[in-house]
C-alpha cells in the first residue's frame, strides 16, 4: 500500500518536478522516449488508403465500354455481355437475347425490350410480332432466313425487363455501349429501329409515332424509324403506314417494286 504525502510536502515535489523540467503529467509508468514509434498519422494515412480501396467500385458504364470496345466479333460480344454483372435485369432473364437472321445482312433490325416469349426462346421477334415482322419484309422481297435479301435482328438490350417494365435511364445508359458495339460489327448499310425505346437511345427522340416514316442518321448509317410490329397487332389501322415505310426502305436500297 502506498505511503500518504501530506500536502507541504505534495508541495514541494512538484515545484522540485518543475525544476527539473517537467511540463505534462502522463501516467504511473515510465515512458521510454528513446524506443521508436511510429506517428499516429502515418497509420490512420494507411489504414484510410487501405479503407477507401476497398470501397471502391467500377462505374458500370465505363465497365460496359471497355468490355464492349474489346469485342472484335459477335462471338465475342455475347461473351462480353454474359459476362457482364453490373445490369440487375440478367438476374430476373431467363436467356440472352441477341440476334436472329444474318450478320452480313445490308438492313438490321433494331427492337424493343425483349418480351416474354423472346426472353424463353432466346431471340429477338418472335411470337405473332415476329410473324408479322417476317410478313412485312417479305412483301419487299427481304427475310431472315434469305441470302442476298437478308435481314439482321436485334433488340435494343439482350434481356427482358421484370413485368416487362419500361428501361430506366440507368439501365439505357449502361447497356448501350454493348448496343454501339454490335451496330460497328455488324456494319449494316441500314438500320430500322423500331418502337419508342431504339429511337430515344440512338436518336435521341421520344414519340416513334411522330418520327416514323423520316430518314434520320446514327453513326453515319441511314436509319429509319419504324412501328413495331405489336404496336400494329394492337393498331391495325397503322399498317398502311408502315407499308408506306417499306416501301421508302426498298426505294432507298435501289430496288423497284
Amino acid at each position: 500500500m502506498e505511503s500518504e504525502i501530506n500536502f507541504m510536502d505534495a508541495i514541494d515535489l512538484l515545484e522540485w518536478q518543475l525544476e527539473l523540467g517537467v511540463t505534462e503529467t502522463i501516467g504511473n509508468q515510465e515512458v521510454n522516449r528513446y524506443l521508436e514509434v511510429k506517428p499516429k498519422s502515418e497509420k490512420i494515412t494507411k489504414d484510410n488508403v487501405t479503407s477507401s480501396a476497398k470501397q471502391v467500385t467500377p462505374e458500370p458504364t465505363l465497365v460496359a465500354s471497355s468490355m464492349a470496345s474489346a469485342a472484335n466479333s459477335l462471338d465475342d460480344l455475347v461473351q462480353a455481355i454474359s459476362s457482364f454483372e453490373y445490369c440487375d435485369l440478367k438476374k430476373g432473364a431467363r436467356n440472352l437475347v441477341f440476334s436472329d437472321g444474318s450478320p452480313c445482312a445490308k438492313v438490321m433490325i433494331i427492337g424493343e425490350v425483349p418480351d416474354l416469349e423472346e426472353d424463353m426462346v432466346g431471340k429477338p421477334f418472335v411470337g405473332a410480332a415476329g410473324q408479322l415482322l417476317d410478313k412485312m419484309f417479305n412483301a419487299i422481297g427481304y427475310g431472315r432466313s434469305l441470302s442476298d435479301t437478308a435481314l439482321y435482328l436485334t433488340n435494343v438490350v439482350p434481356w427482358r425487363t421484370p413485368q416487362n417494365r419500361s428501361l430506366t435511364d440507368d439501365e439505357m445508359e449502361v447497356l448501350k455501349p454493348f448496343l454501339v458495339r454490335h451496330i460497328q460489327l455488324v456494319q449494316p448499310k441500314f438500320l430500322i429501329v423500331m418502337g419508342n425505346t431504339p429511337i430515344q437511345i440512338l436518336l435521341n427522340e421520344s414519340r416513334i409515332t411522330k418520327l416514323r416514316g423520316t430518314w434520320k442518321t446514327f453513326s453515319g448509317i441511314p436509319t429509319l424509324p419504324m412501328l413495331h410490329p405489336s404496336y400494329l397487332l394492337r393498331n391495325p389501322s397503322a399498317k398502311k403506314e408502315t407499308w408506306e415505310d417499306l416501301k421508302m426502305l426498298k426505294v432507298r436500297l435501289g430496288e423497284d417494286l
